[in-house]
């Protein structure tokens, strides 16, 4: 990989080029970058580089490397304060708004995941100082290159009332198969590789738990996505049957894809394994470090966005049909409002909450775990409010652009695509192709799937939540209240 001043999106895409071995439509893919089902997503991956390689951005969004010097994006900083921790916060905001908030794994979601476990390092070192410096070299090579990375953390969903040694001849699990000197060697599936098609590198863990005698499975390490073995499965791609960017506007940009990563007999060498046959250790890496808040801090960051963005479109809807001064509407854009106004508030509270973890300075746990339990029910509830805001508008539709581009039926379209606010119809037409990619497309559908289970199921959440709550705080209310009184 060339080294540049800092990343940019040239350097990010020629780091694709590796022989990857990506599969799709029952195709071995060539070249993912020149691919139709991947392209236009890789390359917004990578204008984000460009962006923050912009000299008017370089400031805001960047900090130099402390071993090499260069120039590398805030979410690997580790912040040591309040105000730096704000300071990375506004830096992947900027990122969030590049692409609305739709891309869930962009490079600073494993970034802020990696960087927070190793705000743990201590733990690393009480459990093996060998895997503890394998991953701190990890770190500062991942940090210092800029690397996309993406994660798989999830077994395959096979027989969800099984744990992974209860399958049997059945077990498709991830696994060590066999070791020596020079590493250990691994075969398995794992999930869900979002954003692997154009990451860098893929980290391997276990945030499920596993059983005590599950050592097999209890690995942790990354590997580069052109590693020989390693085999991607793509879903369908979204991008490749977008019509246009004019009729689908956020499928033909946005699809960051996901896979089934399957490893194929890999060789994992030592230098890059972080936890070795420890089902406990799995679990602490995520837990008892920061690891966890941090990648998690940072989805509702990137959310914060994403519900401004619905908000904003639900109001312009509104306003092109002509139905924004009816208080039913204004009821429902009002609660749209306080939905993501609450999201955004509460991230500013997971750091105004925040506290010190040795030097380094973290958001509140439980602030972040309870934006987590809320959002997984407030995203599909303002996606239904935006569909029932836009009603039938988003069905009387053009086909496609090249209705436009005929005399006959553009003339239609003119006499029936009329906006409340004088906008034309085109416009009319383009800001409502944009809803229905963002509420009614297969995109949309994958997306409120995605924010309703990233995070795992409600019952996970919750749990988080129930977990890190302060429940002594209310309790002393309650012995304040009931102690003022007798019978």
């Amino acid at each position: 990989m060339s080294v540049q001043p800092i990343k940019n999106a040239a350097e990010h895409i020629a780091s694709l080029k590796d022989g990857r071995t990506i599969f799709i439509n029952g195709e071995l893919v060539g070249d993912a970058t020149e691919h139709p089902a991947f392209r236009k997503s890789i390359r917004t991956a990578a204008n984000l580089y460009d962006y923050q390689a912009d000299p008017i951005n370089l400031e805001a969004m960047t900090f130099e490397s402390p071993t090499n010097g260069r120039r590398i994006n805030r979410a690997w900083q580790m912040p040591e304060t309040y105000e730096e921790l704000v300071i990375r916060r506004k830096a992947l905001v900027y990122w969030a708004e590049q692409h609305g908030g739709f891309m869930g794994r962009s490079p600073d979601h494993l970034a802020s995941a990696v960087t927070g476990q190793l705000m743990g390092l201590d733990l690393f070192e009480s459990y093996d100082k060998d895997r503890a410096k394998a991953f701190w070299d990890y770190y500062v090579y991942a940090r210092d290159n800029d690397l996309f990375l993406t994660y798989v953390i999830i077994n395959p969903q096979v027989d969800r009332a099984k744990s992974a040694s209860e399958l049997g001849s059945d077990d498709p699990m991830l696994k060590i198969v066999d070791e020596d000197s020079a590493g250990v060697t691994v075969r398995g599936a794992k999930m869900l590789g979002t954003s692997s098609i154009m990451a860098n590198e893929v980290f391997v863990a276990h945030l499920q738990p596993l059983r005590p005698n599950e050592v097999d499975y209890a690995i942790c390490f990354a590997l580069p996505m052109g590693t020989k073995g390693i085999k991607v499965l793509s879903r369908k791609s979204y991008e490749q049957h977008a019509v246009s960017d004019f009729d689908n506007p956020l499928s033909s940009r946005y699809d960051e894809n996901d896979a089934l990563i399957f490893f194929d007999d890999v060789r994992v060498p030592w230098e890059r394994i972080f936890v070795h046959r420890d089902p406990d250790m799995c679990r602490r890496q995520f837990h008892d470090t920061p690891g966890h808040i941090y990648q998690n801090y940072q989805a509702q960051i990137r959310l914060t966005v994403k519900l401004k963005f619905l908000s904003g479109l639900a109001r312009e809807v509104c306003e092109t049909i002509g139905t924004i001064k009816l208080q039913p509407v204004a009821d429902a854009l009002g609660k749209m409002a306080a939905q993501a106004a609450a999201v955004e508030s509460m991230m500013w509270g997971m750091e105004a909450k925040g506290s010190q973890w040795g030097k380094y300075f973290v958001p509140d746990r439980h602030a972040v775990y309870a934006a987590q339990t809320l959002t997984q029910e407030y995203y599909p509830m303002m996606i239904n409010t935006l569909r029932e805001l836009a009603g039938g508008s988003l069905i009387m539709l053009p086909s496609s652009t090249e209705d436009l581009d005929h005399p006959e039926l553009a003339a239609i379209s003119e006499s029936v695509q009329i906006s409340a606010d004088g906008r034309s119809a085109e416009d009319r037409i383009k800001i409502m192709k944009l809803v229905w990619d963002a509420v009614g497309s297969e995109f949309a559908g994958r997306h409120t799937q995605y924010e309703m289970f990233y995070a795992g199921a409600q019952f996970v959440t919750r749990s988080h939540s129930f977990r890190t709550y302060d429940w002594e705080k209310p309790a002393e209310l309650i012995r304040t209240i009931t102690n003022r009184y007798k019978r």
